[in-house]
């Protein structure tokens, strides 16, 4: 079957009913579908990444090659990175360049290296990687850029490894800053840290983060490894409140234990006897947090996670190296319940919660 004929009969299968976003997800990611994107097969079934030339970005930049990038994720089929491939697939929609979406569905970081060993082999023109782990990606990161190609970090970054940019949080500020909240709301007693996969370079910051203003207040806490799968985390949250009924707060650092936290307040009738809050925007946390069982919840754009790096590399590329690459914090944004009503109001691309273009007025 050629890619042309995966990319159509995907796109029947999006647009039929009962439709699984996550199986999609998984499929796409282990056939490998590149030109057209996960993100933009998603998108209504219309629009592709590129049409195979340079576009109208020839006007802008002159004519130059279909760049195809590769994208090495540790979670590929996770809800969270829907925005993020959507905006790579608007970049390069943007920019006349195509790019792949591979690497792990639940944080093997073999699998991950293995992504950026094929994508140097196959002559990627760029390769943005989640660097979760602080030495593994070292090696192969150095090696692709010897072979001529750039390579960025989105989401996680390691220090010292030879990646030319980060573009992403700046995840110890933001763990510092939810400390900050929680030692405000709680003032002292225990408190649950939730964390998906501790030791994991894209949350591993955040945790220590808020255990750093938090040592010495009072305030005892407690870290919970909740699992990589979301079907792990709610009764892992559920099982340590359990055991720690006097808890003052539980707080989460990853976005499926957001969500998941969330439930178990809601579930237990929590609200207004325990603080809560938590990282990210599932359409879940949105409602939950909506309807007052969380009191927070911090947005750290992932759409631009997918739309900044191919900009840059993509400027790297047609520069000739001159220019292009910056290190980008991507934000943080507190949200509570009166402020997250625009996102409950407005679906959009940008926080993977609809697949049309829209301009919102």
């Amino acid at each position: 079957m050629s890619d042309s004929d995966q990319v159509l009969e995907i796109d029947r299968d999006a647009k039929s009913p009962g439709f699984d976003r996550r199986s999609f997800l998984r499929r796409t990611a282990m056939t490998g579908v590149a030109a057209g994107s996960v993100g933009t097969i998603l998108s209504a079934c219309g629009s592709s990444a590129s049409s195979g030339s340079s576009g109208g970005s020839s006007s802008v930049f002159g004519n130059h090659k279909n760049y195809k990038f590769v994208f090495v994720n540790h979670v590929t089929t996770n809800p969270f990175f829907t925005p993020t491939q959507y905006g790579a697939a608007d970049a390069c929609k943007l920019l006349g360049c195509s790019y792949q979406w591979t690497g792990s569905e639940n944080s093997n970081v073999s699998q991950m290296v293995n992504a950026i060993n094929t994508a140097v082999t196959s002559g990627a023109d760029g390769i943005a990687v989640a660097l979760i782990d602080l030495h593994a990606f070292n090696a192969p990161v150095e090696a692709a850029i010897k072979a001529g190609i750039p390579v960025v970090a989105y989401n996680a970054d390691a220090v010292g490894n030879a990646r030319l940019a980060y573009i992403g949080q700046d995840l110890k500020k933001a763990g510092e800053k939810m400390g900050e909240r929680i030692k405000a709301a709680v003032g002292s007693g225990e408190v649950g840290l939730f964390i998906a996969t501790p030791g994991s370079a894209n949350l591993q910051p955040r945790i220590e983060g808020a255990e750093k203003v938090l040592k010495g207040t009072g305030i005892t806490t407690h870290a919970i490894a909740t699992g990589a799968a979301v079907t792990q985390e709610e009764p892992a949250i559920e099982a340590w409140y359990q055991s720690h009924k006097n808890a003052k707060g539980m707080y989460a650092v990853d976005g499926g234990s957001t969500e998941s936290l969330a439930k178990v307040m809601q579930k237990l009738g929590l609200a207004g006897k325990v603080h809560a809050g938590g990282f990210d925007l599932t359409e879940q946390t949105q409602k939950l947090l909506s309807e007052g069982d969380i009191e927070f919840t911090i947005d750290q754009q992932p759409y631009l996670q997918g739309f900044l790096p191919v900009l840059e590399l993509f400027m790297y590329k047609v520069s000739g190296t001159l220019t292009g690459m910056a290190e980008v914090d991507t934000g943080l944004k507190f949200l509570d319940k009166e402020t997250v009503q625009p996102y409950l109001k407005t679906k959009t691309r940008y926080e993977g919660t609809a697949s049309a273009v829209t301009v919102v007025a």
